[in-house]
């Protein structure tokens, strides 16, 4: 596809976003969803701390064993400040409340051929992972991960690209493998498939361990614009089979308006930044509005059903006002405002969540973590709740 050609299909899905219904999310207090929250605390890890040989940080997504009762947890660490990684934590959650978090353990992610990942470098075409999205496979305890890839574009030299993968490890961090992608899911130098740093940025196994379902975090550019204040977008979620790691189909998701107001001239939105599944087609899905210049933060959770949707795998855009068959996209429902918990005094860059051991009274725990950047003026939260209805 040439680049005047995509450019039109941009354009043309522009103008059908535009036509849609708002993609407004509903106020917190008056949420019609199936699941509620009840807040159990609230716990930091101190700045740069240092843990066997690593710094902690840029911590973009946990996944919970029910087996072994262990916490996974990624580092989004592009092997700059240590070879891209995982950590291992316990939660307790003494008294029905978040008592405390502690490290236990850390492994960096192997190639291949067992080396650890070097770091980016366009003098040498080296591409590092930009590691996003851990979870637990229910039926062995082993991983699947996700890398949101690299794009570098200039008009001066050669595009340095990456695709982004869904790869498989053992909790060693050992490569046991790599699911394909959908084609349209693939980087490109012209304006066709993902943008940078908008890519696979949620991952999770169905309770069975029978699928790996994946999220974008924004739109492919063929599917529209980024979500800003006056409009939402839509983005995809991709089903894989397990066994054979083939996507046997994939969906749309309504990301909401931007909902936290960006300073000027940014250019910061909203996307999806993990999801965790309930069941085969229900999931709980955490989407964060990335104001980092101005370090205001947004999450809301939301309750997501997959029935009805239209199955969009294969098609090369979401918004093609030429194709025959519209999109429904996924019922959604919204659950919490992070910014309106009752005791929860600060909300930073939450972007994972998981589901954690019940309760004994039967509710189920819920775990979120936030991305510090590596930056001073925020900070590495771990944000527990109860959840009824699950």
């Amino acid at each position: 596809m040439s680049i005047r050609a995509a450019r039109a299909r941009i354009i043309a899905s522009a103008v059908v976003l535009a036509s849609l219904p708002a993609l407004v999310g509903t106020p917190a207090a008056a949420h019609d969803s199936a699941v509620r929250l009840d807040f159990l605390g609230e716990r930091e890890l101190p700045n740069a701390l240092a843990f066997q040989g690593t710094t902690v940080g840029g911590l973009s997504a946990i996944s919970y064993d029910v087996q072994s009762g262990t916490y996974y947890v990624i580092s989004d660490d592009r092997s700059q400040t240590g070879p891209a990684r995982f950590y291992t934590a316990h939660v307790d959650f003494a008294d029905g409340t978040l008592k405390g978090v502690e490290l236990t353990g850390t492994h960096p992610w192997l190639r291949p051929d067992g080396t650890t990942f070097p770091p980016t470098s366009t003098a040498t075409s080296t591409v590092a992972p930009d590691p996003e999205g851990i979870a637990v496979d229910p039926r062995d305890g082993t991983l699947a991960w996700t890398s949101e890839g690299e794009r570098i574009v200039s008009s001066d030299g050669p595009a340095l690209l990456g695709d982004p993968w869904i790869r498989r490890a053992t909790t060693t961090g050992t490569y046991t493998g790599q699911l394909p992608l959908p084609p349209q899911l693939h980087m490109n130098s012209q304006e066709f498939g993902p943008r940078k740093n908008q890519t696979l940025e949620g991952v999770t196994f169905t309770p069975d361990g029978r699928r790996i379902v994946t999220a974008m975090e924004d739109p492919l550019y063929q599917d529209g614009d980024d979500p800003t204040p006056e409009h939402g977008a839509l983005t995809r979620i991709t089903v894989h089979d397990a066994r054979t790691g083939q996507p046997p189909a994939q969906y749309a998701y309504p990301l909401e308006p931007l909902f936290a107001t960006p300073p000027a001239g940014s250019t910061d939105t909203n996307g999806v930044s993990d999801l965790v599944a309930l069941d085969r087609d229900r999931f709980l899905v955490l989407e964060r509005a990335s104001i980092y210049s101005d370090n205001n933060w947004k999450a809301r959770i939301y309750l997501v059903d997959l029935h009805g949707a239209t199955d969009v795998l294969g098609r090369d855009s979401l918004t093609d006002p030429s194709s025959a068959r519209p999109v429904r996209p996924v019922r959604k429902t919204l659950v919490t405002d992070l910014s309106d918990v009752p005791g929860l005094t600060r909300v930073d860059n939450v972007e994972g969540i998981t589901l954690g051991p019940r309760l004994p009274d039967g509710r189920r725990t819920v775990v979120l973590v936030s991305d510090d950047n590596f930056a001073a003026r925020q900070v590495t939260q771990f944000i527990a709740f109860a959840a009824h209805g699950i």
